[in-house]
Parts: structure tokens; C-alpha cells; sequence
């Protein structure tokens, strides 16, 4: 497999760009104002900050669920909604979508992309956007969404059933991937295709999108259009120079970094911070994307203007291509 990689990295900026040309159907459908356009909703008074329990999360909720329709995901049991309560009695909502594979083979198998949607919400008459955190996860979740639809569409096949979850909750101790997971155990996530029972041997990895919208804390080159992944060390040795492959193959040309800021400590840390968790307990190979902690989390200044929207797309896109040689 190195040997292949090498050869794939030497090729010629033609024979990249033909790379490139092939998922066009996917990449024209992602723009920076589409982006945007995402964001600014998400960060909209209509969503209130998307705090769990509020009417600003459901609208947010309804939302995801209109753009998974218009991406032609499928439901399970007759609807994209999945309801739970937190420790606390609160009420909160995953989104869930599915896309079935195009194979004749290997049916039974099923990569989760997913990203919170929750936020703080509207705490004492302010309201706090969460653009970076994590509007910025949400609208690439969707996006690679439509990507995926828009290849399948194109003609394109794949071995791996791919479910997309948009995750209420990661603010009240993940409580909305780790509801995901008790449908799991129960056998309550189905198949909507076949009706089966979604097991835990079938979920080959886990794919978390969590805050990848700013460029305010580059990695130690000072450079704005980067992308950290964790988890890298998860997934099979032959699959690991995979991102670095894709970033070079498609384009993207993005810095990289396998650790959070060279940190051991630091990386550990934040490997468990987000929805990845419940599925590294379990053992499923898990990754998280991230841009990095700033100095707007949390605050009223996380708002749809602070994001670098080129950069973003070019994650979204390097995303996509990696999610898509992994299943």
C-alpha cells in the first residue's frame, strides 16, 4: 500500500486535476456561498443559539431534516428525527439520515458521519451564534451530504452504507451520540432498505465533524488553511496516509496534523472531548476533524462572520474525498 501511495503522490498536476474533475458533481454543488449561507441559518435568531430543549433547537433540527430530504438520505422507520432526554430530563433531537450503498456487495457494512448541533442557546436575554461551534460542523455535515448524493446520482458506487447524524446535545455530556449508541445496543437502528437490525459489527468507523470553520489558531507554521484530524491512529495501517494522499491527489493542498498542536496530553484530551467518545469506548475505529479551540468559543463573537469560508470549503471537500476512499 506505501508503494501505491508513493506512486499516486508523483503523479503530474494533470493527472491530479483529472482526479479532481471526476467528483466534480460533488464539489460544484459546494460553494462558499452555499456555505455561508448555511451558517448565517444556523446562526440566525430563528435558532436562538440552538440550545437543547428550545424552540431554537427544533427549528435548527427541522432544518437539517429538510437538507437531508433535499440530499435524498433515507429514513428509518418513517422519519429523520430520533428523540431522547438528557440526564436532566431535557428533551433533545438527532437527525438522522441514511444512504444506502450502490454495491451488490458488503451490504452490511456502515460508516457514521456526524456533527452537534447544539449550542448555548440564549442564556440571560444573549444569544450565543456558535458560527465555529458548531454551525461550522453542521454545514459540512450537510454538504458532504449532498456531495455524496450528487456522485450517487452520477453513477458512483460504494461498498459502505454511510448514516449521517446530526447530533443534539453534545453540551449536556454527549448525551445525543451516546443515545445513538443505546439504539444501537437495543437494536433499534435499522436498516431502512432491509429492516434489519444495524449491529455493532457492522460500523466499520465513526466520523465526527466538530468546530472546523476558523482559521484563529493555526498550527505552528502560522498558516491559515489547515485541518487537524485525531484519531488516525484507529483506523488500519494500510488506510492511515489516506488524508495526506487525498489532500495532495484532489488539490486541497491543506496543512495537516495527525495531534493537537504536538501536545500528547492535549491530543488524548480532545481524541475524547466530542461525539467520537462513545464509540471509542466501544471500540469502533473513530476520527474527529477540528480547526482548533479559539478565543470566540463560547462567546457572543462566534458569529457566521469570524469563519473563513474558503478554508472551509476546501475542508468540507478534503473531507468528503477522504470519507469516500474509506468506505
Amino acid at each position: 500500500m506505501t508503494i501505491v501511495i508513493a506512486v499516486l503522490l508523483s503523479l503530474s498536476s494533470n493527472a491530479q486535476n483529472m482526479w479532481t474533475k471526476s467528483h466534480l458533481p460533488a464539489r460544484n454543488c459546494v460553494t462558499e456561498e452555499s456555505i455561508r449561507h448555511k451558517v448565517e441559518f444556523l446562526t440566525d435568531s430563528i435558532c436562538a443559539g440552538r440550545g437543547t430543549g428550545t424552540i431554537g433547537a427544533v427549528e435548527t433540527a427541522t432544518w437539517i431534516a429538510r437538507e437531508f430530504e433535499n440530499a435524498k438520505l433515507m429514513k428509518s422507520k418513517g422519519s429523520y428525527f430520533k428523540r431522547f432526554k438528557t440526564d436532566k430530563g431535557i428533551c433533545g433531537t438527532n437527525v438522522i439520515g441514511f444512504m444506502p450503498n450502490s454495491s451488490k456487495k458488503a451490504h452490511n457494512k456502515y460508516v457514521i458521519v456526524g456533527a452537534h448541533f447544539d449550542h448555548l442557546g440564549t442564556i440571560n436575554g444573549t444569544m450565543y451564534p456558535g458560527a465555529d461551534s458548531n454551525a461550522s460542523g453542521t454545514a459540512a455535515l450537510v454538504s458532504i451530504a449532498e456531495m455524496f448524493s450528487q456522485m450517487k446520482m452520477s453513477g458512483k458506487i460504494w461498498d459502505s452504507n454511510i448514516i449521517f447524524v446530526a447530533f443534539d446535545g453534545n453540551g449536556h455530556d454527549l448525551s445525543g451520540s451516546r443515545a445513538l449508541w443505546k439504539m444501537i445496543e437495543r437494536g433499534e437502528l435499522t436498516d431502512p432498505v432491509s429492516g434489519g437490525r444495524i449491529t455493532k459489527k457492522m460500523i466499520t468507523l465513526m466520523v465526527n465533524i466538530d468546530q472546523v470553520g476558523c482559521s484563529l489558531s493555526p498550527l505552528k507554521s502560522g498558516r491559515k488553511d489547515y485541518l487537524i484530524m485525531l484519531g488516525n491512529h484507529s483506523i488500519s495501517p494500510n488506510k492511515q496516509e489516506r488524508l495526506e494522499m487525498c489532500n495532495r491527489l484532489y488539490l486541497t493542498n491543506l496543512q495537516l496534523s495527525h495531534t493537537y498542536y504536538g501536545s500528547e496530553n492535549f491530543t488524548k484530551m480532545f481524541y475524547r472531548l466530542s461525539d467520537q467518545r462513545v464509540f471509542i469506548d466501544n471500540h469502533i475505529p473513530a476520527v474527529m476533524f477540528t480547526s482548533g479551540i479559539t478565543m470566540n468559543n463560547n462567546k457572543t463573537r462566534d458569529n457566521a462572520a469570524s469563519l473563513n469560508y474558503p478554508v472551509l470549503k476546501k475542508r468540507i471537500y478534503l473531507m468528503y474525498h477522504w470519507i469516500e476512499k474509506m468506505l
